[in-house]
């Protein structure tokens, strides 16, 4: 059953972890720290144009405007961002009155999507804590958010957001950056580290674990101590993530350019396990240099190499690589067995797809599958010649 969060319920939970090893906001919190343009690297010469008319209409609608996101932290990095995202005191209502070209999304999240052309900037009405009449944060009654359309200050965004690195407030008014989580100091370490209570911040969603390690990879930032500590403890709540939601991520995981970093993270903080359970038990069998494991790192370098080099990457390949540790030992159980190589190509492909908790839709599903299917051709081909 929902459960609705008071702000007093948030104020105890916070309360409840004391060690100063936790990201939390202090009670008598007295402001972001303010680093002026002249200290930062971040110009509006790194700004998207769609993302600068956004940020430049809201102010002059007298609104707050802030990039913010993975975009500042990128731009700080050096690295080139994907995208650039919006944080606003204007409600989504109020954002959409302003842009005709704006389209309001999300039931559990609400946001505005303004286009131009092929061309979308999220914005994002300020995040708050507590309770607003119907508006009230939902969760289940294992702590994961079943809805959030609670809005509040830049200040109380800050510490709804998910890691340090990406609650950095680039302001459109002088310049500035606002830090209010340290995220500069942890920017300059390399360190990923979760905002508040690592725990229950997984609980609220879980596939922040994925985040924190797809960031790690991108990064190659360190995970601070508790961020990894509860990313182990915690790693069965991915269960509880709709199999659509889990294929998504694991396009970002593996189709973003470091999928052998994100392969070895994910196997070495055990979430690997609940993604693909049938390949890591065989990996576990087969040991670490084994032909599954070998495989899949080498079908990651691979893919890597591809993106890096502008060409494209085929989700069926990349789940043909994930299901082919547990489909090659039901295939030679079915040739044991006496079945004919094509009996046992059909009863293979159906039990490694069973085993599969995440897998692609049909139109990458069938290419799956046909690669599946030449492999072990090759494969006994070679072997009868071998013998002759």
């Amino acid at each position: 059953m929902p459960i609705r969060i008071h702000q007093s319920d948030r104020l105890c939970v916070q309360d409840f972890f004391p060690d100063p090893h936790f990201t939390k906001p202090a009670a008598d919190s007295i402001g972001p720290v303010i680093v002026r343009r002249a200290e930062h690297t971040l110009s509006r010469s790194h700004i998207a144009a769609p993302a600068l008319k956004v940020l430049y209409r809201l102010k002059a609608a007298n609104y707050q405007a802030f990039l913010v996101g993975g975009g500042v932290r990128d731009v700080l990095l050096g690295l080139q961002p994907k995208d650039f995202d919006v944080a606003t005191n204007a409600l989504p209502e109020q954002v959409r009155a302003t842009f005709s070209n704006c389209r309001l999304i999300g039931r559990r999240f609400r946001l505005a999507h303004v286009h131009f052309g092929g061309h979308i900037v999220e914005v994002a009405t300020f995040r708050g804590a507590g309770e607003q009449g119907d508006d009230a944060v939902l969760v289940d009654e294992r702590g994961r958010v079943l809805r959030d359309n609670v809005y509040g200050s830049l200040e109380e965004d800050a510490w709804r957001r998910d890691f340090t690195v990406n609650a950095l407030y680039y302001s459109i008014e002088d310049f500035s950056i606002h830090d209010y989580v340290g995220g500069m100091a942890d920017l300059q370490n390399r360190v990923l580290r979760l905002i508040g209570d690592p725990w229950t911040r997984y609980r609220e969603d879980p596939v922040r674990m994925l985040r924190a390690v797809r960031f790690a990879a991108k990064l190659g930032f360190s995970l601070e101590a508790h961020t990894a500590q509860a990313l182990r403890e915690l790693s069965g709540l991915l269960t509880d993530i709709s199999p659509a939601r889990l294929y998504d991520e694991c396009l970002k995981l593996f189709l973003g350019g470091h999928a052998a970093q994100t392969f070895t993270l994910l196997r070495e903080h055990g979430l690997f396990a609940y993604l693909f359970p049938a390949t890591e038990s065989v990996i576990r069998r087969e040991g670490e240099q084994g032909p599954t494991a070998r495989l899949l790192l080498q079908a990651m370098v691979n893919s890597d190499q591809r993106i890096a080099e502008g060409r494209s990457v085929t989700p069926a390949f990349l789940f043909a690589a994930l299901g082919w540790g547990p489909l090659r030992e039901v295939l030679d159980e079915c040739i044991q067995a006496g079945m004919s190589m094509a009996q046992a190509r059909v009863e293979a492909i159906q039990r490694a797809e069973a085993a599969m908790p995440v897998l692609p839709p049909r139109r990458f599903r069938t290419p799956m599958q046909e690669i599946w299917q030449l492999q072990p051709r090759f494969e006994f081909t070679t072997a009868k010649r071998a013998k002759a």
